[in-house]
Formats: C-alpha cells, sequence, structure tokens
C-alpha cells in the first residue's frame, strides 16, 4: 500500500485507492492488505533478489505472508522508489514470495517500477506522463490513463515489451518465464473499469 505521512498528527498511514479494492473484487478475487509497518528498516540483507534496500528484519511479514497464504500478489501505484524504504523492503519481499512459490504477480505503475528494480533495471524521469492519456503502441493497442514521473531505463532480463507510449517510454511488460506483469496505467482509476483490463487480470491470477 501507499505510505502517507501527516507529521502534524505524527502519523504515517497505508493507504490504498478504494477502486482498487472493487476492481480486484470485480475480477473476482479477495484482496488481502498488507501492511508496510511489519519490517524493520536498516539491517543487512543476505538475499540475491533484494539488489537495491537493505533488508532489515522481516519474519513478521515472512510469517503474515505464509499465513495468508496468496495466490498472487499485486503492487499498487503511489510513493516514489526510494521515498519510504519499509515500503520498498515489503514489495521486494513479497515479489520474493512470488518468485519462490511461482505465484502470479501485476505490479502497477510503481509497482511495475518495482518490478522491473527487482528484477536489476535502474529508473528514469520522463516527462508529459502524469495526469494525461496516451496511446499504447505494441501487443497492446488502447487508449490508457497516465499518473507517473519515472519510467524503466529498459525491459528486464527475461521479459518483453508489451507496449510503449508514444515517445518509447515502457507501459507494460511481461516476464517470458513466471506470471508476472506489470502496467504503468491505472485501471482502478478508469470510470467504468476497461473490461480488457478486467479479462487480462483474470487471466493472469487464475
Amino acid at each position: 500500500m501507499r505510505i502517507d505521512e501527516y507529521p502534524d498528527r505524527e502519523e504515517r498511514r497505508d493507504a490504498v485507492d478504494q477502486n482498487l479494492i472493487r476492481f480486484i473484487f470485480d475480477a473476482g478475487f479477495m484482496p488481502v492488505l498488507v501492511p508496510n509497518s511489519m519490517v524493520e528498516v536498516g539491517g543487512k540483507g543476505e538475499s540475491p533478489y533484494l539488489k537495491v534496500f537493505d533488508l532489515g528484519a522481516v519474519g513478521n511479514l515472512e510469517r503474515f505472508i505464509r499465513d495468508v497464504d496468496p495466490v498472487g500478489v499485486v503492487l499498487s501505484g503511489g510513493n516514489d522508489i526510494g521515498s519510504c524504504p519499509d515500503r520498498d523492503i515489503t514489495e521486494q519481499v513479497l515479489l520474493r514470495y512470488a518468485l519462490k512459490h511461482k505465484l502470479p504477480a501485476l505490479g502497477l505503475c510503481r509497482g511495475m517500477q518495482m518490478m522491473g528494480v527487482f528484477s536489476g533495471v535502474e529508473l528514469t524521469g520522463v516527462s508529459g506522463h502524469i495526469r494525461t492519456r496516451h496511446e499504447l503502441v505494441g501487443e497492446i493497442n488502447r487508449d490508457v490513463n497516465s499518473y507517473h514521473n519515472q519510467g524503466l531505463t529498459g525491459c528486464p532480463d527475461g521479459f518483453r515489451v508489451l507496449a510503449t507510449a508514444e515517445d518509447g517510454g515502457i507501459e507494460a511488460i511481461r516476464s517470458g518465464t513466471l506470471n508476472w506483469e506489470g502496467w504503468m496505467w491505472h485501471p482502478e482509476r478508469e470510470n467504468p473499469f476497461n473490461q480488457a483490463d478486467i479479462k487480462q487480470f483474470q487471466k493472469l491470477f487464475s
């Protein structure tokens, strides 16, 4: 979930757009929200998959995930990578779990960026992609929303590009060996939801 900070109240809150919950329900699945407060930032990690951020104590989070026994992982949007290390670690632990157990995973906007970072790709700043719409080119050809100021510098190893924007920016990726996809648009922000997104979500997680 996104982390929102309220210094005047001395609060850090996990949050998610209610429409994302509705989108997942409409696709026929039960979302379980994963808090970012189950990790301790600052420890040194040993996992070869955590390539960017130090891995702190994550035992509570790992137990939580095992108890939930998810059928897949969805990484939502919000927060730039690097701005909230506890969220960064939480998401990398989720992806590590999905990798280990061969679960499907979908990264939305920042979630696709994290999928790329997890797979060894760096981020770069982009312009003209905030609060706008643009056409996709590639295996996916349609109009989508856009709310991001960072993008992937290239396609991660083992993935292929499903779609780019008119400026060549990578907008969707799919793993060749895992049931993982990344979409840079926000399906939950379409009103009504685009049935193509619903059907692809169902295909990915079924």
